[in-house]
């Protein structure tokens, strides 16, 4: 059997009774960081679950899940994942793997950024499609035009845009709002589409579900000069707003 185990938003307090019931179970169990990133302390689950956690590279899951789907046929092995488990693609893809091959799967939901931002007051059944905002150098420098797209189609049917930052866990290293602003902005000069100017609204949520989590809402010019202290953040371009939404956004409103 192969169970995924979400760790939710933060760290490993938010690890649900469930989850915690599963890894119990389990003969082998893995855990990845390199989707999300996680501010929890191994040593500390370790003691919490009494378990060896093993941690898995990017390539232990996209290149050789074959070892770990080998070992499911006949032992239990869980496999501890920042969020929710299915957020990330390439859990389903290791789930269809897996099936494919007759393996039993289980997956134990957890708290996610999707469910969170609604902390911002912002109606989770108004969000449109997601998108990344890429490292230039993962492009070769070439701008982001989909995602520029993807937030000029929700504009068009007022849904709400929730944008990713790209990281690279293996370097530590994660984008920041101020960039990822100012790539889009750089695409806005090159599509004149006036989609993502310095006068649009934007919401930039740091370290959702963290103790000092923080939220700030206004006019891109404004925000991009702002320091958004440690990550992880996302960036959520608005769509139509309701009434309800607006009153909640100014909560957190950034003057001018």
């Amino acid at each position: 059997m192969l169970t995924l185990v979400g760790l939710g938003l933060w760290d490993e307090k938010d690890l649900s009774l469930r989850g915690v019931e599963e890894v119990l179970k389990a003969d082998e169990v893995y855990i990845e960081l390199y989707t999300s990133r996680w501010y929890g302390n191994i040593e500390n689950l370790k003691r919490l679950l009494k378990k060896e956690i093993k941690v898995l590279e990017r390539s232990d899951i996209e290149e050789k899940y074959e070892k770990i789907l080998e070992k499911a046929k006949e032992k239990c092995i869980a496999l501890l994942v920042p969020g929710d488990p299915l957020i990330a693609t390439t859990h389903s893809s290791l789930i269809l793997e897996a099936k494919k091959r007759g393996i039993e799967v289980k997956v134990v939901h957890a708290s996610s950024v999707y469910s969170a931002v609604a902390e911002t007051g912002l109606h989770i059944y108004k969000f449109g499609a997601s998108a990344t905002v890429p490292f230039p150098e993962r492009t070769q420098e070439v701008l982001p035009i989909s995602t520029y797209e993807v937030i000029r189609e929700n504009k068009k049917r007022g849904l709400h845009t929730l944008l990713f930052l790209d990281l690279i866990a293996e370097e530590n290293k994660f984008m920041n709002p101020n960039e990822a602003m100012k790539i889009l902005l750089k695409t806005e000069e090159t599509m004149k589409e006036n989609v993502f100017t310095e006068n649009t609204h934007v919401v930039v949520f740091c370290r959702a579900g963290s103790e000092n989590s923080s939220i700030f809402y206004g006019k891109v010019k404004d925000l991009v000069k702002i320091d958004f202290g440690e990550p992880p953040y996302v960036l959520i371009v608005p769509g139509k707003l309701h009434f309800t939404e607006k009153e909640y956004l100014k909560l957190f409103k950034v003057e001018e």
